[in-house]
């Protein structure tokens, strides 16, 4: 329910008043909510050199994508910024659950009930406008073209995601989405798009940043993660002048 279903449902009504470019300069506040949420409840360490590399590349994002003269509500920002909030919560949750399961059953959970709330959040709009809720109304193609984007977006890409995420730190996964809108300049490239210079200047810091900064070695949370049960071999007893009996694993 939180990534995709309430975060993209708060983000598409936060998107109907506010600017398109207003809404793509919030998104970029997910990593940065992703690195306090992980330090806050996973306990993760994160390092100055995360922290100034996040920084720049957050800077980029905003030299990519700021458009002068854009505008929005009060209401549509805070619509946006929660659902900013859901998907930064969505990874921290996901790191913690991923110490223990693995990937492929998480994404197939995640994205059924993410259909489901699909559904039930189309029945309830519809049904609440005293309109009869259809399937129909579109064609075979249009229907193909969806399961297409359905299986890359929210099969492949969050399958990577998570494999990705048991490998390092929330912090770390979070510090990578700063490259999303290089993507997405990338493919205006390839359609015949043109970028300004200081969009080319955005791009290339959050390339650099990302490149410099150094990936975890493994995970080091504290907070939410489980704990190993304590191990049943035998354990022997030792003196220590100083502090008294102490225990140590055979």
């Amino acid at each position: 329910m939180l990534n995709p279903g309430l975060a993209y449902a708060l983000g598409l009504l936060g998107l109907a008043t506010i600017a398109a470019s207003l809404s793509v300069l919030l998104w970029a506040a997910e990593p940065v909510l992703i690195v306090l949420f992980a330090v806050v409840l996973l306990g993760e360490r994160v390092s100055a050199r995360l922290l100034i590399s996040l920084a720049i590349a957050v800077l980029g994002v905003v030299l990519v994508v700021y458009q002068p003269g854009v505008a929005g509500s009060a209401v549509g920002v805070t619509l946006t910024l929660l659902a900013v909030g859901c998907c930064a919560l969505y990874t921290v949750a996901t790191r913690h659950l991923l110490l223990d399961d693995a990937s492929l059953p998480v994404v197939l959970a995640q994205q059924t009930a993410a259909l489901a709330f699909a559904l039930l959040l189309v029945a309830g709009i519809e049904l609440g406008g005293g309109e009869a809720w259809t399937m129909g109304g579109h064609s075979l193609e249009r229907w193909l073209v969806a399961a297409m984007s359905g299986f890359l977006y929210y099969g492949l890409a969050f399958w990577f995601f998570l494999v990705g995420l048991r490998r390092v730190d929330a912090s770390v996964a979070g510090s990578y989405l700063p490259l999303i809108p290089v993507f997405g300049v990338a493919a205006g490239l390839l359609a015949g798009e043109r970028l300004a210079p200081h969009q080319w200047v955005g791009a290339g810091a959050v390339v650099k940043r990302r490149r410099s900064g150094r990936p975890s070695r493994g995970p080091r949370s504290q907070g939410l993660r489980r704990r190993a049960p304590p191990s049943s071999s035998a354990t022997r007893s030792t003196r220590s002048p100083c502090r008294g009996r102490r225990r140590f694993p055979t």
